[in-house]
């Protein structure tokens, strides 16, 4: 059990405004009964008989209408009967006044609500009377309080928060959210709304209950669960009562905010699928960049390279096929420059290609191609594992790419004494990851070729991160869904240490 609450420091909400009682006084000496009820806060209406009283009661209702059931204005019997029968008036508490005590049993059974015998003092007039008005509001108290019951969209409940949170009150709605009738809590006492609450959620919510103050509201929120085992999201507004001596109510209302929070899910997923979408439609961006910016480089390296070699083979042997027509001697040295020139020109194009594309790769597959990288690595490289299987080839070349990025980073910028190639299929997708003991601190925001390996490998739904901490080496992985897809394996070369 929690700390008994504390008091409100401050004036507690106000209440409900009501507006003052009405009486109406139907006797023959209406006169005189008026005279100590308008001492009272009541307001007080005389009329001649019966007849008038209904009348005015249609017109404007009363709380209490007090009747001289002697005095022969009206068959009384039969005005309490058109009171009922009239929606308008059927709620007016009905005081006979009469003559004699035996007359009082029979004004009660013909449908009178109290009697008053006379002669009567003021004081038990006016008490009789605001017990009347009293009685009437509590009437329109628990309609009101139906209505709430049955139209509100929420749980409205009562419960001891001093008795082991038995149920005092609870409303029909508890059954759409727990599959529990009310009868449930209420007439059985078998659930409490403890034990129908998340079990996560139940000592969370009983400490910060139990910093409640009598008089000052609370919200909470947390979980219901559904005999079906489904989980309702519930908004807990209200406030510690005080009841009768000794005794604390904790009245409040739930409202199920499920859909709410759902629509707060789909909102967040719809985000981050935008935010997903815009990345990957940088990404294509990036990617018909990177592409442009190859193309460029291949022209370039194309013409200032292989191409100037092989247009100076061709002169080379135009100049020699003339010189050797003449008889000149020098017409093999010729020769022999250009097929010098042209084998320059063939290693130009073989490595070119191989910053394409690897034949390697497409011929022979991943461990193969990772193989003939590890081989022209300048540090001291061991690769621990390489699965042999063939994969498709979007996920082969993004692999591919990453070992060689990775690579070439360890060669330039890493500083590194020795680093580690790692290879392996991991819950569907397959794991490259390339490891240095270098001087750390790469950003992959801040290189292109890093951002250009981290789009190819989201083309290919993976993932690519890098952890590089200053002093502490680098360590690249990319993470590539195979989606079932895996190839058959393929011969390897064995594993390089030490090149």
């Amino acid at each position: 059990m929690t700390s008994p609450p504390t008091s409100a420091t401050r004036t507690a909400p106000a209440g409900l405004n009501r507006r003052p009682g009405r009486v109406i006084v139907a006797a023959r000496d209406a006169a005189a009964v008026c005279v100590p009820l308008r001492e009272s806060e009541a307001t007080v209406h005389a009329v001649a008989d019966g007849a008038q009283a209904l009348a005015l009661l249609r017109e404007r209702s009363a709380d209490v209408l007090v009747l001289g059931w002697d005095d022969g204005l009206v068959d009384p019997e039969a005005l309490c009967r058109a009171l009922r029968a009239d929606v308008r008036a059927a709620e007016t508490w009905t005081i006979a006044l009469v003559d004699a005590w035996e007359r009082g049993a029979a004004a009660l059974a013909g449908g009178a609500d109290d009697c008053i015998v006379r002669p009567f003092g003021p004081p038990e007039l006016r008490a009789r009377t605001a017990l009347g008005v009293k009685a009437v509001r509590e009437r329109a108290s628990d309609a009101l309080l139906r209505a709430f019951l049955a139209h509100l969209p929420g749980v409205i409940y009562r419960s001891a928060w001093d008795r082991g949170y038995a149920v005092e009150l609870i409303s029909d709605e508890i059954e759409r959210v727990v599959g529990y009738p009310a009868s449930d809590f209420v007439d059985h006492g078998r659930r409490t709304l403890l034990d129908v609450m998340h079990p996560d959620d139940v000592e969370p919510i009983m400490a910060r209950a139990g910093l409640a103050t009598v008089g000052l509201p609370f919200v909470s929120e947390y979980r219901l669960i559904h005999r079906d085992g489904s989980v309702h999201w519930m908004v807990d507004r209200g406030q510690l009562v005080q009841g009768a001596p000794n005794r604390l109510w904790m009245d409040g209302v739930l409202v199920d905010v499920t859909d709410h929070r759902e629509a707060e899910k789909r909102e967040r997923r719809e985000a981050v699928e935008l935010a997903r979408v815009e990345e990957l439609r940088a990404s294509r961006a990036r990617i018909v960049a990177a592409a442009d910016a190859a193309r460029r480089r291949i022209e370039r390296d194309l013409h200032d390279g292989a191409q100037q070699r092989l247009v100076t083979v061709s002169l080379q042997l135009s100049l020699a096929r003339r010189r050797l027509a003449n008889g000149l001697a020098d017409g093999l040295d010729l020769v022999d420059g250009a097929t010098e020139e042209l084998r320059h020109a063939l290693a130009e194009l073989r490595e070119l290609a191989r910053g394409i594309h690897p034949a390697t790769l497409s011929e022979r597959g991943l461990r193969p191609a990772v193989d003939a990288l590890a081989s022209r690595c300048p540090v001291p490289l061991e690769i621990e594992g390489m699965p042999e299987d063939r994969f498709a080839d979007g996920v082969e070349a993004a692999a591919y790419f990453t070992v060689a990025e990775a690579l070439t980073n360890v060669a330039k910028y890493a500083g590194a004494t020795c680093a580690a190639i790692r290879g392996a299929v991991e819950r569907g997708a397959l794991v490259v990851e390339v490891r240095d003991d270098g001087i750390g601190g790469a950003d992959a925001a801040q290189g292109t070729g890093l951002t250009g390996l981290a789009d190819r490998v989201r083309a290919e739904g993976g993932t690519l991160t890098v952890l590089s901490p200053p002093g502490s080496g680098t360590t690249v992985r990319a993470v590539l869904p195979l989606n079932g897809a895996v190839r058959g394996a393929t011969p390897h070369a064995g594993t390089l240490a030490g090149q």
